[in-house]
């Protein structure tokens, strides 16, 4: 989409949105970030931030993992020999923290295999060759939207997860207020915070999002505001993205939405699109360890997450792509890809021209938090937003020497712990001592480790430190 046009057809657009929305006194927008602790500034390396999304061609087979979610793993519904369609559902489950499944291609269902997750942990499959034709589902419909209840279902129904990297299912994070579950209670919400930030370095996917398809963020942004009685929505942005922040702020302009909706240039600075860290930044409020931002009267969704939504809305056709950044020293051409869910990473490496180096490591989302894969066949999942592979030299980790007790790791913690101190708590099994400490409040960001000079595994002792 050319930026330029973006505001094109806007003209007596129906703005009921606002009238619609609650009666109460608007809730003051920020005109600047709040004041966040910690943090770290890794090299953006955001090489592909200009590279505009390329479709990738259908693989001959995909392989989707019953495993996409936070929760409990879907169970498939086909079996081999199937033929299924792009949208079709293949895979749920009766949980209430789940997201369904869907196929990607449309083709025939090879076999219901197994993948070994890096975690160690093995889930269930649906390996479906590709017929190329891409048939839609007869039955994709848009959905028709006209109460929470009805969005919580149809929510439910795209498979939409958290795509900025949690996977944690929308439809449940839209449902504060209902008491449908037990485990929701009843919360009063009022506030929207999109999270655009995309702190990680590399990852481009986001940003690509907000400059390709800023009329679909700002129309979800919309129709959550009036659907959920909400009272503002902050979109978050990294200050490094100013064409970005620009052009979501045209269109709201052209929208009239300026006194429900802005844009909120924050500090580039590592992990400011952590949830807590975002609110925090957004709003002032601090969600406190073992509770979430709904408890202090926010939700937070993924940018994507909300340009997906409206046109989920507008079409019907449910989660069954992801823009993916591909970058790294040893890929030969970065690009934001949009592939189907079940590409191999193999698959998605030869669209990008292979390796200029055989790569050291590879690397499922952004270098800080990301999860290093064992095997080139791995599947892309819904909240996969980027692959980095590492050449010899970027891959290269320090070893670990003995602790000088400088203290960066403790200025470093946004999240006011002191990670030196759990190290040694760990290594003396003191759980009296590691339940004192409020490690349960660790997002495992790996800022700790990223800035000790001794180059101690920190994040892997945080981790250690909950299961004690």
């Amino acid at each position: 989409m050319d930026p330029i046009n973006t505001a094109e057809g806007m003209e007596g657009e129906d703005r009921s949105v606002v009238s619609a929305a609650p009666t109460q006194p608007v809730i003051e927008l920020p005109k600047r970030p709040y004041r966040t602790r910690g943090g770290v500034h890794p090299p953006h390396h955001k090489n592909t931030a200009k590279a505009a999304s390329e479709e990738m061609p259908t693989p001959a087979r995909v392989v989707i993992s019953m495993q996409q979610h936070i929760g409990k793993p879907c169970e498939p519904l086909v079996k081999a020999g199937d033929t299924v369609t792009v949208g079709q559902k293949i895979a749920d489950s009766d949980t209430f923290v789940c997201s369904p499944i869907h196929a990607s291609v449309s083709g025939k269902v090879k076999r219901i295999g197994s993948l070994l997750l890096p975690n160690g942990t093995e889930v269930q499959t649906v390996e479906i060759e590709a017929d190329g034709l891409q048939t839609v589902c007869p039955e994709i419909a848009p959905p028709q939207v006209e109460t929470p209840e009805e969005l919580y279902l149809a929510v439910r129904e795209s498979g939409l997860v958290g795509l900025g990297g949690a996977g944690f299912p929308v439809s449940v994070k839209l449902n504060f207020n209902s008491n449908r579950h037990e485990d929701m209670p009843l919360r009063k919400v009022d506030t929207l915070v999109i999270n655009g930030a995309e702190c990680e370095p590399y990852l481009t996917a986001d940003c690509r999002e907000m400059l390709e398809s800023p009329q679909d963020v700002i129309e979800g942004a919309r129709f959550l505001l009036r659907m959920l009685r909400l009272r503002r929505v902050i979109i978050g942005v990294e200050a490094n993205k100013p064409e970005a922040i620009a052009l979501l702020r045209m269109v709201i302009s052209a929208r009239g939405l300026e006194k429900r909706i802005c844009v909120l240039k924050l500090r580039a600075a590592y992990p400011q699109g952590a949830e807590k860290i975002l609110v925090k930044a957004c709003t002032d409020r601090t969600v406190p360890i073992g509770k979430i931002p709904a408890d202090v009267g926010c939700i937070v969704m993924n940018v994507t997450s909300v340009g997906f939504l409206a046109r989920y809305l507008r079409t019907g056709m449910p989660l069954v792509t992801k823009r993916i950044t591909v970058d790294g020293t040893a890929i030969a051409q970065p690009k934001n890809v949009i592939v189907p869910i079940g590409t191999s990473v193999a698959d998605a490496a030869d669209f990008c021209g292979g390796f200029r180096e055989e790569p050291r490591k590879i690397v499922m989302g952004g270098p800080m938090m990301g999860t290093a894969l064992y095997t080139m066949e791995y599947p892309i999942i819904k909240q996969n937003n980027g692959l980095v592979f590492m050449g010899q030299a970027e891959a290269a980790a320090g070893q670990p020497t003995d602790c000088i007790r400088c203290g960066r790791c403790v200025a470093a913690c946004p999240m006011y712990l002191t990670p030196v101190n759990i190290q040694h708590l760990v290594e003396q099994r003191d759980k009296a001592g590691i339940e004192e400490i409020n490690v349960k409040g660790c997002m495992e960001c790996g800022c700790c480790a990223y800035v000790c000079p001794a180059h101690r595994p920190l994040v892997q002792f945080m981790r250690l430190a909950k299961t004690l």
